[in-house]
């Protein structure tokens, strides 16, 4: 085993790791698990939902590395500034599905939340929003899952992250500003706060009167430059991630192009910090990137949990964890490897 850089060193190195567990996963039993293999395999960092079990979940999982002698990544929780589709539930009433429905609802569900029968396992969810066009009666609901703004600070103070991540959408910079003061009240010693934003724009831009149409690279990078002064001025260090197609990576190779293309069209415009990748990543970003890229690293999500889901299945129907069974540790490691490898040895 290598042992992973010290979290600054890689992002300096452009070698960066993050695993992205998903806002609105609370899936706790695969949290550990993700959490622990990742760990192990040498990410950097992981993102996981602000909720304290989940949290909890996630350390657990990353004590287990580092008793197996992991570098300890960051903890970073994930929050929002206003509707996001990382922070969002499907929701529908099966007592409305036909009997002779044939459910395309569960074929297209990556996180395995929708069953044979029943609803949504809400635990599973993570907001990914395959299943909403799919229902041919439109029975399927999407719900916003936001912390209160009085719930913030004591979340943080509880739970001592290492960083944040605030999603925020072209628009909405009195909103990002509210939701950082939240964050800065809580008076946890965060090591970054990652902004996470892509060319969609909030609600609170068009309910202003600003243009509809798909924003430019550089309207993007005057809002970066925005929350740049705020997070500066709060006393935090930055870490942009540029989202260029969220929640796809796990689609095919072609999504990874997405944020490949956000980087090149903004790198030249970017406020200063490390720029990082997201949205659409996969096993194919790595290879598209240039020399002189700029990219700090990389995001994984979808990808990477769906790379190990079967093996996490195989654990569940033992009956145990996946990291108490050890041939199929050996395979969602090598697995979990291979994804990280071209990253770690740039």
């Amino acid at each position: 085993m290598i042992a992973a850089q010290h979290p600054d060193a890689a992002l300096a190195a452009g070698r960066w790791v993050k695993l992205i567990c998903g806002a609105g996963n609370q899936d706790l039993a695969a949290i550990e698990d993700l959490c622990a293999v990742y760990s192990l395999a040498g990410v950097h960092c992981i993102d996981v939902a602000a909720d304290t079990a989940v949290a909890a979940a996630a350390r657990r999982g990353m004590a287990w590395a580092e008793q197996r002698g992991a570098r300890r990544p960051w903890l970073m929780l994930s929050l929002s500034d206003g509707a996001d589709p990382h922070f969002r539930k499907a929701a529908f009433d099966p007592e409305h599905c036909p009997a002779d429905c044939p459910r395309p609802c569960q074929r297209v569900c990556p996180a395995l939340a929708i069953g044979p029968s029943g609803g949504v396992q809400q635990e599973r969810c993570y907001g990914c929003g395959r299943c909403l066009p799919a229902c041919p009666l439109g029975l399927i609901n999407e719900q916003q899952v936001l912390l209160s703004a009085e719930a913030v600070p004591e979340l943080l103070a509880a739970v001592q992250p290492d960083a944040v991540e605030l999603h925020t959408q072209i628009g909405r910079q009195t909103a990002f500003a509210e939701r950082l003061q939240q964050v800065q009240r809580s008076g946890v010693a965060l090591q970054r706060v990652a902004v996470s934003c892509g060319l969609e724009r909030g609600a609170v831009g068009n309910a202003a009167g600003t243009k509809s149409e798909t924003p430019t690279a550089q309207e993007l990078a005057r809002e970066l430059w925005q929350r740049f002064a705020l997070v500066r001025h709060a006393g935090f260090r930055p870490l942009w991630q540029l989202d260029g197609r969220p929640m796809s990576g796990d689609v095919g190779a072609g999504t990874a192009r997405s944020a490949v293309k956000l980087l090149e069209e903004i790198r030249a415009w970017a406020p200063p910090g490390p720029l990082q990748l997201a949205g659409g990543t996969n096993a194919s970003t790595a290879a598209l990137l240039d020399a002189g890229s700029g990219a700090a690293g990389v995001a994984f999500g979808g990808m990477a949990r769906s790379l190990l889901q079967p093996l996490l299945l195989q654990a569940e129907s033992r009956s145990r964890p996946l990291r108490d069974c050890p041939d199929l540790l050996a395979q969602a490691l090598e697995l979990a490897h291979g994804l990280l490898a071209p990253w770690r040895s740039r």
